[in-house]
């Protein structure tokens, strides 16, 4: 019998990545990456102001290089046996469109419109407009539309919308609405924008867009026009209602066919966001946590609508209905920067060097860099290993804001506990404690909540790089942490949404059983650490609390 394929497609900040994966025997057979050529350059992104955004050009040409470098080990056979694409993106990452579900940045009069683009998840230009958002929708109403997200953020759906349109009256004028990135590149592949007829996936829709069956959609018309009339026209422009990922949203249209070289038989399944994509690339299930490690954190669960009833969660960023999986809960919560503290740690430490590049000879230069670029945090990591257990340095972990307790942009960091007689890796060591501990007081979080975690699940490139971080994850935990073996779990996440919309298997749960990752490794909590930590943990609150009244 002959093997038929589905392909995985995941758009991350920098780059899109796809995978081709076998229905029948769970294998990866193809592969590819693109990056964003544009966003390669440094073009449309300013880090000072917190604007970073994204050329739909730069979408389009990723997702067609990136399938078919993963289809070049297939022949025209084997292709003519894909059965499905499933797409995942970051989010949120929304776009203003014209009529057609056109970006504006795609039309000749805004193509080098930074306001024409899409507004990469990461933008938080949206500050103040995420107040306002968050007050109208707490106190706007009858309804508190905050009752299963908790705060609004800046990086989220309505803050840019409104951002946008008060500084550019040109996109409020053109922009008949918006569209979500990873709803428009389903929209692309089925070769159809229309917003009155574009799928909408439930994981933008639900956690984004406040969309909730309790409130019977959209937040309401009333509680938008007090902040902007504009976003009660996005609101009744907005079309279908939004379906779970696995549910099928069209089939690839000839265009997209003929450059792909595939059969528009083929199905695309509906659209998600790239972590929630990677939970189930990941194998979640009811009672299993799973922590997706990047540059950031974020963490997912899923539980039945009734068991969640009289629990108060808002305090996490948000629980969204069909999100992750088809009739369940999907919660998600995490930190706003995980691996990206590490990175900027060894940033300041090569500042001195840096600094030198015009007193050296480029060749020396470039040589000492590469050096300590590839050594640094291997070294910071053996010297942390090597240190006793006192002193104790504790850092708190909101470098980029707080995501969990109440999503706060405005929380910094802190470091506690210095002497002048420590050296870096007494700092690292305090960055990754401060790190775990904010993922130990999220499951803390739940736990007190009643929500059930039995297993702990870590993907990421964290998860497989850094034995150190993941053995104190463990101990900090005081549960086992399973590390899965896959590279692109996102893509491969979407690949099994892919397996399910085109009927190769009935649901989630069957695919997930032949083609999630597998685990390869587990970390197991020593009893005598997770003891000397918890006192450490305890500093650790103590400073969280005295960083959440100190506002400068």
């Amino acid at each position: 019998m002959e093997n038929n394929y589905v392909i995985g497609v995941d758009f991350g900040s920098d780059s899109s990545r796809a995978v081709v994966v076998d229905t029948e025997t769970g294998k990866t057979v193809g592969s590819g990456t693109a990056f964003y050529s544009r966003w390669k350059k440094g073009l449309y992104q300013h880090p000072e102001q917190g604007i970073f955004r994204q050329h739909p050009l730069d979408y389009l040409e990723a997702i067609e290089s990136c399938i078919l470098e993963a289809l070049k080990p297939l022949g025209p056979r084997e292709r003519s046996r894909v059965l499905g694409i499933g797409i995942d993106t970051t989010g949120s990452t929304p776009a203003p469109v014209n009529r057609e579900g056109t970006p504006l940045a795609l039309l000749e009069e805004f193509a080098e419109d930074e306001n024409a683009m899409f507004y990469l998840w990461k933008d938080h230009s949206a500050f103040a407009e995420a107040e306002e958002v968050n007050e109208a929708f707490r106190h706007g109403s009858g309804t508190d539309y905050t009752k299963y997200q908790g705060n609004y953020c800046a990086e989220w759906y309505w803050a840019k919308i409104l951002h946008a349109v008060r500084t550019d009256q040109r996109i409020r004028e053109a922009a008949y609405t918006w569209e979500e990135h990873s709803d428009w590149m389903v929209g692309v592949m089925c070769g159809e924008t229309r917003p009155d007829h574009i799928f909408h996936g439930a994981c933008a829709a639900g956690h984004k867009a406040y969309w909730h069956s309790e409130w019977g959609g959209l937040p309401a018309k009333e509680v938008l026009e007090k902040l902007d009339p504009y976003l009660v026209q996005v609101r009744e422009r907005y079309g279908n209602a939004p379906q779970p990922a696995v549910v099928k949203a069209g089939n690839l249209c000839p265009e997209w066919a003929k450059r792909l070289g595939l059969s528009t038989d083929v199905v695309i399944s509906g659209s998600s966001f790239d972590a929630h994509a990677g939970a189930v690339g990941a194998g979640i299930r009811e009672k299993t946590l799973i922590c997706t490690m990047g540059t950031s954190a974020v963490d997912m669960i899923v539980e039945k609508a009734e068991n969640l009833e009289g629990k108060d969660i808002k305090r996490f960023c948000g629980q969204a209905e069909n999100s992750i999986l088809p009739d369940l809960v999907g919660v998600e919560t995490g930190q706003a920067a995980f691996g990206d503290i590490f990175a900027w740690f060894k940033k300041l430490l090569m500042w001195p060097l840096d600094n030198l590049k015009e007193e050296l000879d480029p060749e020396t230069f470039r040589k000492i860099r590469k050096t300590m670029d590839k050594r640094m945090l291997v070294d910071l990591q053996k010297g942390a290993e090597a240190l006793p257990d006192e002193p104790f340095p504790v850092s708190l972990d909101w470098f980029n804001g707080r995501r969990y307790p109440d999503t706060d942009d405005f929380q910094k960091a802190l470091i506690g506990g210095l002497r002048l007689g420590m050296e870096p890796p007494y700092v690292y060591r305090a960055l990754v404690f401060g790190a775990v501990c904010g993922m130990k007081r999220i499951v803390a979080g739940f736990e007190e909540q009643g929500i059930e975690i039995h297993n702990v699940t870590a993907v990421g490139g964290i998860s497989k790089k850094s034995e150190y971080v993941m053995q104190m994850m463990a101990d900090v935990l005081g549960k086992e942490v399973a590390i899965v073996d896959a590279d692109q779990t996102c893509a491969l996440g979407a690949a099994i949404y892919a397996a399910v919309g085109s009927g190769a298997y009935g649901d989630v749960s069957q695919a997930s059983a032949h083609l999630a990752a597998k685990e390869i490794r587990r970390f197991v909590p020593r009893k005598e650490r997770h003891d000397f930590y918890m006192k450490h943990y305890a500093e650790y609150i103590q400073l969280a609390e005295f960083g959440d009244n100190w506002k400068i």
